[in-house]
């Protein structure tokens, strides 16, 4: 397979907007670790001095397994032992137990995310379950925790947990205009919160009525225009991003998981019947930061003729010794195993053949959800929205049938804070991303 890597050095997909978001996709340095280490005792003091004495469902569950199934407490007991030390304050080491584990995880999940205005611990607070694993991960044990099937069970009903509460009203709280509210002045210079639509400024928290609504926000139609609407030829990026990768005749099983990061079509699609259509095809893959607009979008005219929630890994990560940065830089790998949808859409232009849009979680919560008129049978339009990540990082891949494209368009753009750092190729959704034949 050749393919092309446009190195993840920096994150902006809009430079305005990613300016402080630099933490998630930069090297992994002591500095990054010293914060994370600050937030988490933060964390730390906030549970012991909590009167809550009740684990929340999913964490029972949680526990249960841990106390019950030996392989995924060993790899567990042992990830906590191997990530002790791993920074200068040593904060990562208190937290020695299964059981002090269980109380932390228990304590995010009834939180929603807040607003931090320090720029060098923004990170930490806006990905907390990030900031506590990724140091675990990064640990012979962690990397087999996090495949553990029974394990991964388990944290995925921790994180629908998490997503229920803040897809509540009870995660408002944190839209607020004071100082570690998003609503702030700060905060919504952070999310270029003019950008986006806001239901209504002069409301309680701005009209929104959870946090992952307000995650989820719409961007204003006037910014993201469709590119060429009646040529479909052109066709459109279904997301806003970075590009991480465009590959070129993918195969239909590779070592994902080796140096490289080739992409493996029976794992991506799911040992789907449609596989053997895009052996040999395109595929380009982006990231989006926590700061990028969370939904995706039709890139070309078509019919849906099937749709699939595949659910993998979440945490996973290849060779965590060697990339600890809460698996933002195991793309390629993560395509294969994380939990992901599938829409497959036949072109209107029959010469196009099919493609196939690819959302997948990365950290946090980001679960994928289709709208409910993405459906078999139904016809869309490029530009139309075809589902939405709800909180955390996420990544999408767009895999064209062989023959087809006859160039990717990309965008570049820098860091108007730091203009020593590399340029990166950005997308924005209903932009043109590539060119049909």
């Amino acid at each position: 397979m050749e393919a092309t890597t446009i190195e993840p050095k920096i994150t902006p997909s809009e430079a305005k907007m990613h300016a402080n978001d630099q933490w998630i996709r930069t090297a992994y340095t002591e500095k990054q670790r010293i914060s994370i280490n600050i937030w988490l005792n933060v964390v730390l003091e906030e549970v012991a001095q909590s009167e809550a004495t009740t684990l929340a469902p999913s964490v029972k569950k949680m526990q249960e397994i841990l106390r019950t199934n030996g392989t995924a407490r060993m790899y567990v007991t042992q990830m906590l032992e191997q990530s002790k030390g791993k920074t200068r304050s040593g904060t990562f080491g208190k937290i020695t137990s299964i059981e002090m584990l269980l109380k932390v995880i228990n304590h995010i999940i009834h939180r929603a995310p807040k607003f931090n205005p320090d720029p060098n611990l923004t990170g930490a607070d806006t990905f907390p379950m990030s900031s506590l694993f990724t140091e675990m991960m990064a640990t012979p044990a962690g990397e087999s925790a996090f495949r553990n099937e029974a394990f991964n069970t388990t944290i995925t009903g921790v994180l629908q947990e998490w997503c229920d509460f803040l897809d509540s009203e009870k995660s408002t709280y944190v839209l607020n205009q004071g100082e570690y509210g998003w609503l702030s002045p700060k905060g919504q210079e952070y999310t270029d919160l003019d950008s986006f639509v806001v239901p209504d400024r002069h409301a309680k928290h701005f009209g929104f009525t959870s946090y992952n609504a307000f995650f989820h926000r719409q961007i204003k139609p006037e910014l993201r225009p469709i590119a060429a609407p009646d040529d479909k030829k052109v066709i459109v990026s279904p997301n806003d991003g970075t590009v991480y990768q465009i590959a070129t005749n993918i195969q239909e099983s590779t070592d994902f998981w080796a140096k490289g990061q080739t992409y493996s079509l029976i794992n991506i699609l799911n040992n789907s019947s449609l596989v053997k259509d895009f052996v040999g095809g395109d595929m380009i893959q982006t990231f989006l930061s926590g700061n990028d607009f969370h939904r995706f979008h039709a890139p070309v005219d078509g019919t849906i003729i099937k749709t699939e929630i595949v659910e993998g890994l979440t945490f996973s990560q290849r060779n965590s010794e060697k990339e600890p940065g809460a698996g933002t830089e195991s793309l390629g790998y993560e395509a294969s195993v994380n939990t992901r949808g599938l829409v497959y859409i036949q072109c209107e232009d029959e010469s196009m053949g099919k493609v196939c849009v690819i959302p997948i979680g990365i950290t946090e919560i980001s679960s994928i959800r289709f709208g409910d008129h993405i459906v078999e049978g139904a016809k869309v339009k490029k530009g139309d929205e075809l589902g939405r990540f709800s909180y955390g990082g996420s990544t999408l891949c767009l895999l064209f049938e062989p023959g087809v494209i006859k160039n990717f368009v990309t965008q570049p753009a820098k860091n108007p804070k730091n203009n020593d750092q590399q340029e990166v190729a950005v997308v924005r959704v209903n932009a043109q991303i590539a060119t049909a034949r």
